[in-house]
């Protein structure tokens, strides 16, 4: 198993048919990969939900923090149900 402390890794990703670059560490990438999946979309369709998401707070934080708080969330909920 590969060290959860890795440093981020850079990949580009599409929302609104604007392509551009995210940076996240592997374990972010690997779980966010598996919400996608669990939620029948396309990373990038995910991506973009949570763009939206993060976009109508009125303080919204880049996107990266967005992704990784929205990412434990997600993770608490499923633990719930």
């Amino acid at each position: 198993m590969p060290t959860p402390y890795a440093p981020p890794v850079k990949r580009s990703v599409t929302i609104a048919c604007h392509e551009t670059s995210l940076s996240l560490e592997p374990a972010f990438w690997d779980a966010l990969t598996d919400a996608a999946t669990d939620r029948q979309l396309p990373l990038n369709a995910l991506v973009a939900q949570i763009d939206a998401e993060r976009i109508a707070v009125r303080n919204p934080p880049n996107l990266a923090s967005a992704i990784r708080v929205w990412l434990l969330t997600y993770r608490a909920s499923s633990t719930r149900a």
